[in-house]
């Protein structure tokens, strides 16, 4: 009896995880080099960055890292301004491993794990998200000097210029 009980707690938590996050993040369907490459043609037009989040919907922190971006004013208006995010799923059923080999291999952090891609598609930075993390959650200042630290403005040399 003890053990259906344990069996019910567990699939009710399940459920109740995968209602507050509404719908699936990460697809194991998807192209992900064809979604990435329109993703980047996207930024470019609106002059941001891609965040490329790698996880995949059976990864709780992952879950959590979006619905902490998302739900938070401040975070969420940074990354609108800044970025286009793209799930990129790992699981497995799709390892997405050619993708994640040109990005450099960045599932050696874990997940989820960050990468930042330029106008061209190119990688800039791979961020672990472990070092944002702060106690069962995330470090709103760290994650936002992340977002900030890598955002086109940040990384363009016109904003270094010193005045004459």
């Amino acid at each position: 009896m003890n053990k259906v009980l344990i069996l019910l707690v567990f699939l009710a938590c399940t459920f109740s995880s995968f209602a507050q996050h509404g719908k699936r993040l990460y697809d194991s369907a998807a192209n992900a080099e064809k979604d990435i490459a329109a993703v980047v043609k996207k930024a470019a037009k609106e002059n941001k960055h891609v965040l490329v989040m790698g996880g995949g919907n059976w990864c709780i922190w992952c879950l959590r890292f979006n619905e902490f971006i998302t739900t938070d004013p401040q975070l969420d208006s940074i990354v609108k301004a800044d970025y286009i995010i793209y799930h990129l799923n790992f699981s497995k059923e799709n390892k997405n491993e050619a993708t994640f080999a040109k990005y450099g291999f960045a599932q050696r952090f874990g997940f989820p794990v960050f990468m930042v891609l330029n106008e061209k598609g190119e990688r800039i930075h791979t961020q672990n998200s472990g070092l944002l993390e702060e106690g069962k959650g995330y470090s709103k200042d760290k994650v936002m000097e992340f977002f900030k630290q890598w955002n086109r403005k940040a990384l363009d040399p016109a904003s270094y210029a010193s005045e004459k």
